[in-house]
């Protein structure tokens, strides 16, 4: 297995469901489904009460609405914004306890769906050029939210956190300032595979000079894959606050020993946090249904209370945040 922007195709499915068990609860929405470049959602602080928001072209297999206030008033001015990357064959909504965390703390938050990588379009989802265009996407994100989102006024631009998980942690590695190799792939590609990963690799057609963001102060990553893509040196660049969270048991192509390579060769002192489960334990808890139905994503070690586990993750989330961000916009 290549990482885990390749594991089962189910994985997405898995992301879909899970994610309804802790819906948001108190945030104004906006929906962004004007472009497939810039289809997602934009969570803020409002003195609304939350409905059903239908998704309309955003409805992704059975999930045709969230709860929000649809498009009401931004509540403050100067607020940070964190923007958010899916794993792989995820989508916006899959993070939806970090998301409600941050805006009842106070943070905008934006998400898209990755174009070839998420739950409703898996085109580029086994090719290396997933890898480079992930990274674009969010540079995009962030241009619509300074430059052309309606509410712009309402955010600091000096306070711009990102938070990512899996194939959304290398995201934010590559973000931050991270120049993966990807010839790194070779060990994982003997000729009898023929994934479209390793049939660019073997042609030559991989990509290089990734895109860094400057704009982002901070980064929140969990559980980070294509370990195998960074080096020390590839990573010499990074120099913003991160704070990382890894899996001690990994899984979907995540090898716990990789992940911790990567955190350790991470420059300066980055905050480091091991969780006893495995690598769905960053997805939150199940609803009764899924866990019914796809019991592996929801099987965590005996004793580990996924939900409880997800408190204290949301909340190291927004203290990190909280310091890290606040530190950026007095440095203006």
């Amino acid at each position: 297995m290549l990482g885990a922007w390749m594991p089962r195709r189910c994985w997405a499915y898995a992301v879909l469901l899970c994610c309804l068990g802790t819906p948001v609860q108190a945030a104004g929405i906006q929906l962004l489904d004007s472009a497939p470049g810039l289809a997602g959602a934009i969570w803020y602080p409002c003195a609304a009460e939350p409905q059903r928001v239908p998704l309309g072209n955003l409805t992704v297999q059975f999930i045709d609405s969230v709860p929000g206030a649809k498009d009401c008033p931004v509540t403050g001015t100067g607020l940070p914004l964190v923007v958010v990357s899916h794993g792989r064959g995820g989508w916006f909504g899959g993070h939806d306890d970090v998301v409600e965390a941050l805006v009842d703390a106070g943070f905008v938050v934006a998400a898209i769906n990755h174009p070839g990588d998420n739950g409703k379009d898996s085109s580029q989802r086994d090719s290396l050029s997933v890898l480079a265009s992930r990274p674009v996407d969010i540079i995009r994100l962030l241009d619509f939210m300074l430059d052309d989102w309606k509410d712009r006024a309402a955010i600091d631009p000096a306070r711009i956190g990102f938070f990512g998980f899996s194939a959304g942690a290398y995201t934010g590695l590559v973000l931050a300032g991270g120049n993966p190799d990807f010839r790194g792939i070779a060990p994982y590609c003997p000729e009898s595979n023929k994934s479209p990963g390793c049939e660019q690799f073997r042609s030559g057609d991989i990509p290089s000079n990734l895109p860094h963001e400057p704009r982002i102060r901070a980064a929140a990553l969990a559980d980070t894959a294509v370990n195998f893509a960074f080096s020390s040196e590839g990573l010499a660049g990074i120099h913003i606050p991160l704070l990382i969270w890894r899996s001690e048991l990994g899984g979907a192509g995540v090898d716990p020993k990789h992940s911790a390579l990567t955190a350790s060769r991470l420059p300066g002192k980055p905050d480091v946090h091991v969780v006893p489960a495995g690598h769905f334990a960053f997805l939150p808890p199940c609803t009764p249904q899924f866990a019914a139905n796809l019991p592996r994503f929801c099987s965590d070690p005996a004793g580990f209370d996924r939900a409880g586990f997800h408190r204290d993750f949301d909340s190291s989330i927004v203290r990190f945040f909280r310091e890290h961000l606040a530190a950026a916009g007095a440095a203006r």
